[in-house]
């Protein structure tokens, strides 16, 4: 391989409700990065409908490949691979995605990379932050995971802990659906609360204090849940600003707890959030204060980069091109897929 030869990828992203396709530059240099949202069909049903997710990827995903093209100021011709994810995610539209990239490799005689989602949230600090140092404490959280991770070097990882239910920003979904706030749900808890009083409702902070790194957040969404029966019941006002930013901050503390018991055991230089609860403005700026109190800094990818989008997807595979880990046509969605 040329050492001096620039390498471009051709990213594909259909996990969910964003059709996005990027060309990244040696891992780090996104020449182009469109995303095509299909909140407005999903926002009526409170939550993504997966056959609607894969009839509008069907319909955007050619027009989405070719802006990402025109915008790097690239052909078919200059790519040197073609990646798309392959989990986890809806099923349906992981196999639009999917198919687009492995028709296009084929044609093109390029090899295809198959990438898990989730480190392309965790690669997108990377694009951001070329700074960061390790060892590193890494969260990844978003609507279907939550894992602490530990890179001693970049690269590799352990995995400290993950969620035993629902995902963080499952529960906020599911908690801003019974508030009425609408979807998606974590932008719209976190404009709530800037309303509301965080210490007004004692919720529960699941596995706060206990051993291990492991996570939990189905019995706070519960709690929540009980509380507004509870006050029909008995027939009292809700203050729904209120009950949002009770949740929020206590899904908060229990996600810096995590953190800050992981960077207490480890031997740590950075700390680093990935996707999209990761967007949270009132979460970086709690657990940035944090931080700073243990001297240590922390990184989060810019706010396009912490959503669903291409860009990520194209970082991961630079680094599996490097060591010339590409993926069989034969490659298969997985909707279950987890950070092994």
């Amino acid at each position: 391989m040329n050492e001096d030869k620039d390498i471009l990828i051709l990213a594909i992203e259909t996990s969910c409700d964003e059709t996005a396709a990027s060309v990244v530059k040696n891992g780090f240099e996104p020449l182009s990065n469109i995303v095509a949202s299909q909140i407005d069909w999903h926002c009526k049903y409170g939550g993504v409908v997966p056959e609607i997710a894969s009839r509008k990827h069907l319909e955007f995903i050619n027009p989405v490949i070719e802006e990402a093209l025109k915008k790097a100021g690239t052909s078919f011709q200059d790519l040197d691979a073609v990646a798309a994810t392959y989990g986890p995610g809806l099923v349906g539209g992981l196999l639009v995605g999917l198919s687009a990239a492995k028709a296009l490799a084929y044609v093109l005689d390029k090899p295809f990379i198959g990438v898990n989602h989730i480190a392309g949230h965790i690669y997108a600090n990377f694009i951001s932050n070329r700074e960061i140092e390790p060892p590193v404490v890494c969260l990844t959280i978003s609507g279907g995971h939550t894992d602490l991770l530990y890179f001693e070097e970049l690269g590799g990882y352990e995995i400290l802990g993950r969620t035993r239910d629902d995902a963080a920003g499952e529960a906020f979904d599911k908690t801003a659906r019974v508030l009425g706030l609408g979807y998606p749900g974590g932008p719209a808890i976190e404009k709530k609360s800037k309303q509301g009083n965080p210490r007004a409702i004692d919720f529960p902070r699941p596995f706060i204090n206990e051993d291990g790194y492991d996570f939990s957040f189905s019995g706070l969404k519960t709690a929540v849940i009980n509380y507004l029966h509870n006050k029909k019941q008995k027939g009292e006002k809700v203050n729904t600003a209120d009950v949002a930013a009770s949740f929020q901050q206590a899904v908060i503390d229990i996600l810096v707890a995590r953190i800050l018991k992981a960077v207490a055991d480890y031997p740590t230089r950075s700390v680093i959030l990935s996707g999209g609860v990761a967007a949270n403005k009132t979460l970086r700026q709690q657990l940035a204060e944090r931080l700073k109190e243990e001297g240590l800094p922390l990184y989060t990818p810019e706010l396009s980069l912490c959503t669903d989008n291409a860009a990520m997807i194209g970082s991961v595979a630079y680094f599996k091109y490097l060591k010339g880990d590409f993926s069989p046509l034969s490659l298969n969605a997985r909707a279950n897929l987890r950070l092994e």
